[in-house]
């Protein structure tokens, strides 16, 4: 299995506690999800973040219906947490959300490990769109982040 590593970083002016608040809240994930992603959750409201809470979305990839359920595996506040992949598309997804506090804001850092499935057919397709639509949708996220958190 051939997995790959997507990171990014993004510092935001707002204190540790106010941005893990943000991303504890399971809702604000469609804020900044891209809206062609037509992404929607469907377990429904209150979700209570923390080990072993579950959260089951709806979206398009390409314009393909995808159902996701994602499993808390890691739930460390206000420092880390980390999502798995339960039911999905890929082979493997692993999203791990870190925050630190640095010069007078919020380091954030997400770190998405991920494997496709199908073998060659999995590492050609990562190749010509996958990594692309993964790096697009995280643009989109940091730009989102940034806007709502500055």
């Amino acid at each position: 299995m051939t997995t790959y590593t997507l990171e990014r970083q993004l510092w935001v002016p707002n204190p540790l506690p106010v941005v893990f608040a943000f991303f504890s809240r399971a809702e604000n994930l469609q804020q900044i999800t891209p809206p062609w992603m037509q992404f929607r959750i469907l377990t429904p409201p209150p979700i209570d973040m923390k080990q072993g809470a579950t959260i089951a979305y709806a979206l398009r990839v390409r314009g393909i219906p995808v159902r996701w359920l994602t499993e808390i595996t890691y739930w460390n506040p206000p420092f880390e947490f980390i999502d798995d992949q339960a039911k999905g598309p890929y082979k493997f997804w692993r999203h791990t959300h870190r925050f630190s506090e640095v010069a007078g804001g919020t380091l954030i850092v997400d770190m998405v490990e991920y494997a496709l499935p199908l073998g060659v057919i999995g590492r050609l397709v990562h190749r010509l769109q996958v990594a692309q639509d993964i790096a697009k949708i995280f643009d989109y996220r940091a730009k989102r982040v940034q806007a709502l958190l500055s």
